[in-house]
C-alpha cells in the first residue's frame, strides 16, 4: 500500500464520520476502505491504481459519466465569472434559463415554477412546506395530513424523514414529524377522509431504498386520477427516478402524469455538484403573492449556485446533443438479459427487478429463506464484487446495479461478470449463514 494511501486512511478514522456507516467496523483495524482519486465516464480508480466500474453511480448521482468534458468546461467557464451570489434579493443569468428549461421537459402550463435547494432532502422539504403552507393560505387549514407509502424513503432532514416509511431510518424520530398515513397501495386510499390531507407523496415507478421496488403498472396515473377527484396535491420524488433512469427524463412521463410538485436533484448537475429544485404549478405560487406574511419564508445560502446551474445547464445539453435516452434503449434490454443470465446461473439470486436502467439483485438461500440479518450478505457481495473491478452498495441483502446512463456494452457486462463470481462465493459457505 503505499504511503499517502495510508496517510489518508488513518486521517479518516481519525475524523471522517461516514454516512449510513457502522464507524466500528469502518475504524477497525482490519477494514481497508477504497480511497477513491479519479474518474472517467463510468470508470472510477483508486490511490492504488486499481479501476472500478461505477455500478451505482455514486449514490445514484452519476448521469453522464465522470470527467465529462463539456460539463466541466461549463463549470469551468462560470467560474471564471462568478462561483456563487446570493439568489435573496438577486438573480443571475443560469438560474433564470435553467429554471426555464426545467419546465419545458413538462407539457406547457403545467410546472411553471422553479425553487431551488441543495439536495433531494431539501428538495422534498420545500414541497411539503410549500403544500402546507398553500392550504393555510387557500381556507383549508385543516388539511395537515400526508400520504407516503410503506417503505418509502424521501430523505433525511427532519420532514422528509417524517414521511418516510423506512423503520431503521426514520422510526426514532417519527413523533417529531409531519402527520402521516402511510398506505401500501392505492386500493387503500378509499377508506380516507381527504378533507384532512394536504398531499400524497410517492417515487414513481420504483421504490429505491426499499430494495428496488417497483410499483404496479398504472398505479401513478390511479393515484393521480384520485388526487384529482379530492383536490389533493400529488408530490412526486423524482431525485433517484429523474433524468433518464427509467428510461424517459422523468418516470412521471411514463404515465403521462403531471404532478403538483415534482422533486429533482441527484443527477439534475450530472452528477457533479450539490443542488436541487423543485417544480410546482402556477396554482400553488399565486397562493403565496401578497403580503409578506403570505411569502415562503424558506431557503439555503447556496440556493441557485452558479456553478450547479451551469453544469445542470450543460447535462441537459449532452442529452440533446448525445442523445442519451435513445441510446439507453438497448442497453436497458442488455441489463435485462443480464439479470437474467445472473438469476439462471446462480442458485442464491432470490428475486431480480429492474426500471429502466435501475436495478435490484435480491440474495437469498438457495431454498429461498431469507439470510440472518446479521450475516450482511449482501455487503459481503458487494466487498467480493470489488475485488473483480465493480463497485456498488447493497440494501440490506438487494445488491443495486445503477451505473451511469453513458456505460458501454462491455463494462455493464463486466458488472454482471463481477457479480457472478462474487455470489459463486456466497454460495459456497450458505449453508454456514
Amino acid at each position: 500500500m503505499h504511503e499517502d494511501t495510508r496517510r489518508w486512511i488513518a486521517a479518516d478514522k481519525a475524523h471522517c464520520w461516514h454516512p449510513f456507516t457502522r464507524q466500528g467496523d469502518w475504524c477497525s483495524m482490519d477494514h481497508q476502505p477504497v480511497v477513491l482519486v479519479r474518474g472517467e465516464r463510468e470508470w472510477l480508480w483508486d490511490s492504488e491504481g486499481n479501476r472500478y466500474l461505477d455500478g451505482n453511480s455514486s449514490i445514484w448521482t452519476n448521469v453522464h459519466g465522470h470527467a465529462h468534458p463539456r460539463i466541466h468546461a461549463a463549470i469551468r467557464k462560470q467560474l471564471e465569472l462568478t462561483a456563487h451570489v446570493s439568489f435573496l434579493g438577486n438573480t443571475h443569468p443560469l438560474a433564470a434559463e435553467l429554471a426555464a428549461r426545467l419546465c419545458a421537459c413538462l407539457p406547457a402550463g403545467t410546472l411553471e415554477r422553479v425553487f431551488y435547494s441543495d439536495n433531494g432532502s431539501t428538495a422534498v422539504e420545500c414541497a411539503l412546506k410549500m403544500a402546507l403552507q398553500y392550504r393555510m393560505q387557500t381556507g383549508e387549514p385543516q388539511r395537515t395530513r400526508f400520504i407516503a407509502f410503506a417503505d418509502a424513503y424521501h430523505g433525511d432532514t427532519l420532514g422528509a424523514a417524517s414521511v418516510g416509511g423506512v423503520d431503521r431510518f426514520t422510526a426514532r424520530f417519527r413523533e417529531s414529524g409531519y402527520p402521516v398515513t402511510r398506505l401500501r397501495d392505492v386500493g387503500e386510499l378509499d377508506r380516507l377522509d381527504p378533507h384532512t390531507i394536504a398531499a400524497v407523496i410517492i417515487e414513481p415507478l420504483i421504490q429505491g431504498v426499499n430494495g428496488m421496488r417497483p410499483w404496479p403498472r398504472g398505479m401513478l396515473a390511479a393515484l393521480r386520477a384520485w388526487c384529482d377527484e379530492t383536490n389533493t396535491h400529488l408530490v412526486l420524488d423524482e431525485v433517484m427516478t429523474g433524468f433518464g433512469r427509467t428510461g424517459t427524463m422523468f418516470a412521471c412521463q411514463q404515465e403521462e402524469v403531471v404532478p403538483d410538485f415534482l422533486c429533482l436533484a441527484k443527477g439534475l448537475t450530472g452528477g457533479t455538484l450539490p443542488m436541487a429544485a423543485t417544480l410546482t404549478t402556477a396554482a400553488v405560487y399565486d397562493a403565496f403573492l401578497g403580503d409578506a406574511h403570505r411569502a415562503f419564508s424558506y431557503g439555503h445560502s447556496y440556493t441557485a449556485c452558479a456553478l450547479g446551474c451551469a453544469a445542470a445547464m450543460a447535462g441537459l445539453d449532452v442529452f440533446e446533443e448525445e442523445s442519451t435516452l435513445a441510446r439507453l434503449r438497448p442497453m436497458i434490454d442488455r441489463m435485462s438479459e443480464g439479470l437474467s443470465r445472473l438469476k439462471a446461473a446462480q442458485p442464491c439470486v432470490h428475486e431480480t427487478r429492474q426500471c429502466g436502467f435501475i436495478a435490484g439483485i435480491e440474495v437469498r438461500r438457495p431454498d429461498g429463506s431469507p439470510f440472518p440479518q446479521d450475516a450482511r450478505v449482501g455487503e459481503a457481495v458487494c466487498a467480493a464484487a470489488r475485488h473483480h473491478g465493480l463497485l456498488t452498495r447493497p440494501i440490506l441483502d438487494t445488491v443495486v446495479l445503477m451505473p451511469p446512463l453513458c456505460t458501454s456494452p462491455e463494462a455493464l457486462d463486466l458488472a454482471f461478470a463481477a457479480l457472478d463470481r462474487a455470489i459463486s462465493g456466497i454460495d459456497m459457505r450458505a449453508a454456514d449463514l
